[in-house]
């Protein structure tokens, strides 16, 4: 019995077509998986890398090298808070400490007594500028505080916010205007 919906290994399928290197579809097909099982499992991972035709060993490699795959089940809300240097001295630690606290974690990788929420301490997300920030449901949060976390966690404990699935990934802010130099 396949762990993978028969939609979804086409879908895996079709699309090395999109790449230059029938490889690079690897992550995407792995997104894909994570997605519909909600972690990467042995089974999962051997799937893909036959829709791919690709070798499992590879496949695997791929998805234990980077932090955004899950092998290990995790919350259906999953916080990718980064902590980073910009992130850091801009509160990050206050943030991670508010998603603990209102998400009844102590550790990354914990899961919620609900089984709703967990979270991860990540590198970098790419927009320091907009710290502290993080990724959730696909979505990036920039200039967060301690009220905006629970915000956040209140949608998701909403029936009508767990029924919903993620959205579009919302656009990242326009660039804060700079202030000229004088000379």
């Amino acid at each position: 019995m396949s762990s993978l919906s028969a939609h979804l290994l086409e879908e895996i399928r079709e699309l090395p077509a999109k790449y230059p290197q029938p490889r690079s579809a690897v992550m995407p097909a792995l997104d894909l998986a994570q997605e519909e099982v909600g972690y990467l499992t042995t089974e999962a991972m051997t799937e893909v890398a036959a829709a791919l035709q690709l070798d499992p060993g590879y496949v695997e490699g791929v998805a234990t090298f980077y932090t955004l795959f899950h092998l290990q089940p995790v919350g259906k809300h999953c916080f990718y808070v980064c902590t980073n240097l910009s992130c850091m001295l801009r509160g990050a630690g206050e943030i991670v400490d508010r998603v603990k606290g209102a998400a009844g974690v102590r550790e990354p990788g914990e899961v919620s007594k609900d089984g709703l929420f967990s979270y991860e301490e990540v590198e970098c997300l790419g927009a320091c500028e907009y710290a502290p920030m993080m990724r959730l449901d696909h979505g990036y949060h920039y200039d967060l505080t301690p009220e905006k976390i629970d915000a956040l966690i209140a949608e998701r404990r909403t029936p009508a916010a767990a029924a919903q699935a993620p959205g579009p990934l919302p656009q990242k802010p326009k660039p804060r205007a700079r202030k000229a130099k004088s000379g």
